[in-house]
């Protein structure tokens, strides 16, 4: 019997643009990072498909792409971005991806709307792809399904 969490509906959000965009990519991070949660070694890393994607490795690139394209860190080797290394953790990784979000709210909240709305929109869809290929990584895991 797989475990299966209640899929929530999409998220409440502010009345202005800014706020739903926002809202919407928070709702998609939480979900990513709830499927990376409490996935125990080596399984949170184990190439799940043969292009070799995991969940701690979705979770490292989404760090990245925030970081890329809200805090301006270039980043030469997208490729890598997807592979954690050895001595990264879980709760390490995580970390970061929340820190990174924080940090990246910050800088959107100092903008207009209209100055982040590609690049809000551009990471709805990242992460939302991201979101998907986490989903069926956890339930090939463990049976896990749901938000």
């Amino acid at each position: 019997m797989s475990a299966r969490r209640r899929d929530l509906g999409p998220p409440r959000t502010g009345p202005g643009e800014k706020d739903v965009l926002v809202g919407f990519l928070d709702y998609l991070r939480e979900s990513v990072a709830a499927k990376a949660e409490g996935v125990p070694e080596p399984q949170v890393r184990t190439r799940g498909v043969p292009s070799g994607t995991n969940l701690l490795g979705l979770v490292k690139h989404l760090t990245h792409v925030e970081r890329h394209w809200l805090l301006g860190l270039r980043v030469t080797d997208w490729p890598s971005t997807f592979h954690p290394e050895p001595d990264e953790t879980a709760a390490e990784i995580l970390a970061a991806y929340r820190e990174t979000t924080a940090r990246a709210n910050e800088v959107v909240a100092g903008r207009t709307a209209a100055s982040v709305r590609w690049t809000l929109t551009h990471l709805i869809e990242e992460t939302a792809r991201h979101a998907g290929h986490a989903d069926i990584l956890r339930e090939l895991i463990d049976g896990s399904r749901g938000r």
